[in-house]
């Protein structure tokens, strides 16, 4: 099988290459290389749920300034904390489950809304989304730097336009005079690590207001951009690209080659990576690090970031683990069910592969023409999200209609959508992923492999097929 349960029990997680053509799902053959993870299945006592997750983490809240545990004080009205998602969908949702613990601890909560560069659009809707699931929490978009266009896009005469993390630079302003407004309710800023990059940690400072980092990815990931600025020094002006094969050793992780490191990494000379360098030697000056983790997980990486082996010589925050903390589908009603929930609804018990490669997930058009020729040749059921391909220079999208949404007619086979109409499903640009995971229907899930949906698939005990991209 390719996955499902054993007669332990346990889920069988398989790893395939991007060098592992899809189109080969209707004809198994052997890829270059294939290896299983056993999980447990989120039935597994050892995964807290969803709301037990919540009440762990608010282990965090009296280690707040001037805050006691919920249970012996409650807050004052309008103690408030600031949360700073960055850039990207796939950085406000869980920004978004973290504020309902604050919420849960009486705190009021105010998520910062940054408009990612030509995102305008997608940015308003997720943020539609979320606000509607939760009235209770206050968003908060800060205006767009002057040097940026109506939709949010850096000007083309940007001098660093190339670095995406300049618009978050440039966002520092607005956020410090948001903070300003509203001191001196602020109790904490929680950043993403996206905003340690811009260096949003000094405007923190500036006003004193405490800040804690949000890590939104693995502990795994953590404990090796922790190590990163000390592994660069190491090699001196060599890049990791230019090392050879020989496997390198982080804390809290296997040994791995270089080339398994995201291929920013690999290139010293990069302007993106000379700012995650800086962003991770920075973290240590936070008051804390919240992960979406739990310890039975990432033991092992966890262990090693409290041991203080990934910032070898400095002091390490204290760390805490708030997960798995997903959305956990069902939040809409019947009448605003989506369209593939219904078309799930009428499908057998675990028949349907789910294909989702996050927000930003593209392929080319001659890729997807590979998937779905792979989809065709299963004979398999499926629902797959896709997005339109995003053009070299940043502009629009290719090949999508009038409202900005993939053409489907002109980015798959001809015929495609015709043929595999009784048993598939498209869906274009977006899902909503934790309903479809949790759905009876769905039986397996091909992933870009991001941690937010490696964790909901986790909580869903969906076996995975994972596609590594951009996470």
């Amino acid at each position: 099988m390719l996955w499902g349960p054993t007669k332990k029990k346990l889920w069988f997680f398989t790893l395939l290459t991007p060098k592992y053509a899809v189109s080969s799902l209707g004809n198994l053959q052997p890829p270059e290389y294939k290896f299983q993870i056993a999980c447990r299945p989120s039935q597994d006592s050892r995964i807290p749920t969803v709301s037990s997750g919540m009440v762990l983490g608010e282990t965090v809240l009296p280690r707040l300034p001037h805050m006691e545990s919920s249970t012996r004080r409650r807050p004052a009205m309008g103690d408030t904390v600031v949360l700073n998602p960055g850039l990207g969908v796939g950085h406000l949702v869980p920004m978004v489950e973290l504020a309902k613990i604050f919420l849960r601890g009486g705190l009021a909560v105010t998520v910062i809304v940054n408009v990612p560069p030509g995102k305008a659009t997608d940015t308003s809707a997720a943020v539609a989304r979320a606000a509607a699931a939760n009235p209770s929490v206050r968003f908060h978009v800060l205006p767009t730097p002057p040097d940026a266009d109506a939709d949010g896009t850096v000007a083309p005469d940007a001098a660093e336009a190339p670095n995406p993390f300049v618009l978050l630079r440039r966002m520092n302003a607005p956020l410090r005079d948001y903070l300003r407004s509203v001191l001196p309710s602020v109790r904490a800023l929680v950043l993403d690590m996206l905003c340690f990059c811009a260096d949003a940690v000094d405007v923190a400072a500036e006003l004193g207001v405490p800040v804690y980092v949000f890590y939104t990815g693995s502990a795994s990931s953590l404990a090796v951009n922790l190590y990163l600025p000390r592994m660069q020094a190491q090699i001196g002006d060599a890049s990791l690209g230019e090392i050879g094969d020989a496997p390198l050793s982080f804390p809290g992780n296997r040994p791995f080659k270089p080339t398994d490191l995201p291929g920013l990494a690999l290139d010293r000379h990069n302007e993106v990576y000379k700012s995650f360098l800086h962003a991770f030697e920075r973290i240590p000056e936070s008051r804390g690090i919240v992960i979406n983790t739990f310890e039975w997980l990432e033991d092992r990486a966890l262990r090693a970031l409290r041991d203080g082996a990934c910032v070898p010589g400095r002091a390490t925050p204290p760390v805490y683990c708030v997960g798995p903390m997903i959305s956990a589908g069902g939040g809409g009603g019947e009448e605003k069910k989506h369209e593939c929930l219904a078309w799930l609804d009428a499908q057998p018990e675990k028949s349907v592969v789910f294909l989702c490669f996050g927000s930003m997930g593209t392929f080319p058009k001659t890729q997807l023409e590979e998937i779905a020729a792979g989809l065709e040749r299963s004979g398999q059921r499926f629902l797959w999200v896709v997005q339109s391909p995003r053009s070299a220079d940043g502009g629009p999208d290719l090949l999508a209609d009038a409202l900005g949404e993939p053409d489907l007619a002109a980015l798959l086979p001809e015929g495609f959508l015709e043929r595999t109409g009784g048993r598939g499903l498209v869906v274009k640009s977006w899902a909503p992923q934790a309903d479809v995971l949790h759905h009876r229907a769905t039986g397996a899930f091909v992933t870009h492999c991001g941690w937010n949906s490696t964790l909901e698939a986790i909580v869903a005990g969906q076996p995975l097929i994972c596609w590594p991209l951009y996470a």
